[in-house]
């Protein structure tokens, strides 16, 4: 599937959210362990909540039919 960017849409199970950050391995983030060892994307969602998926889960959630990708930017 790749890599997703920033301003990234998605639609997760009737919620509507975009990719605002892109964390990569190497960052500071990561080094406090509380995201794994992976890229991690930060969402933020229409209703306020921020949430963080890994990119392995991001891809299989698509895959599935959970998530929904509505506008990928250029």
């Amino acid at each position: 599937m790749g890599e997703f960017k920033v301003g990234t849409v998605i639609n997760d199970q009737g919620k509507v959210g975009i990719i605002k950050k892109v964390i990569e391995p190497e960052s500071r983030l990561s080094n406090l362990r509380l995201i794994n060892l992976r890229r991690n994307y930060e969402i933020y969602y229409y209703d306020g909540i921020v949430g963080y998926l890994g990119c392995k889960s991001l891809e299989r959630l698509i895959e599935v039919g959970s998530i929904e990708v509505i506008h990928l930017p250029n």
